[in-house]
């Protein structure tokens, strides 16, 4: 008789303590969960731009090592408002301009995109897997590129996320559509 109690008390102490196991991995993520959250509004404060749809933003602070939900769609479009913008403003200062000076343009702003991640701290904010390095130029880039496709797509328009891009890049949006 002593050993079914045995057994009894012994699967009671298992099943108590993977709860009590999973409850502190809950509290942990929802820690992190919270200082994500809390990186979020700063960012948005950064950036100048409040998002409607939140997990617009999200998405573009995940990089897909963390998840199969991740910022790589939001990344391309942001890249095409930012060679749009580049692109525009060249045409807008000198209509003659030449295509390869404004490929020469936009692939400055290309290697730019580190420093302006970099300067946002997206790589204190963008969730990455425990082996990927949040501070890698490929993973800040792409962070940064997905944050204007994530306004583009909050706005279904591309036209306040080139004024975003413009805002964060350091030329002021009617500046940098002035002749």
């Amino acid at each position: 008789m002593e050993l079914p109690i045995l057994k009894l008390v012994f699967l009671v102490i298992v099943v108590y303590l993977s709860q009590v196991s999973a409850a502190e991995k809950d509290l942990s993520f929802g820690l992190l969960e919270s200082s994500f959250d809390s990186d979020l509004d700063r960012l948005q404060k950064d950036i100048g731009y409040t998002f409607k749809n939140i997990g617009y933003l999200r998405q573009a602070m995940t990089h897909a090592s963390f998840s199969q939900e991740n910022n790589n769609a939001l990344s391309i479009l942001g890249s095409h408002v930012i060679e749009s913008s580049v692109s525009l403003l060249a045409l807008r200062q000198n209509i003659d301009v030449s295509p390869k000076d404004v490929g020469l343009k936009i692939a400055e702003m290309a290697t730019s995109c580190s420093v302006d991640g970099l300067r946002l701290k997206l790589n204190k904010v963008v969730r990455v897997s425990s082996n990927t390095d949040p501070s890698a130029p490929k993973v800040v880039c792409g962070a940064f590129r997905a944050i204007f496709g994530a306004v583009a797509v909050d706005n279904n328009k591309v036209d306040d996320a080139v004024s975003v891009f413009w805002s964060v890049h350091g030329v002021p949006s009617g500046k940098a559509l002035s002749s």
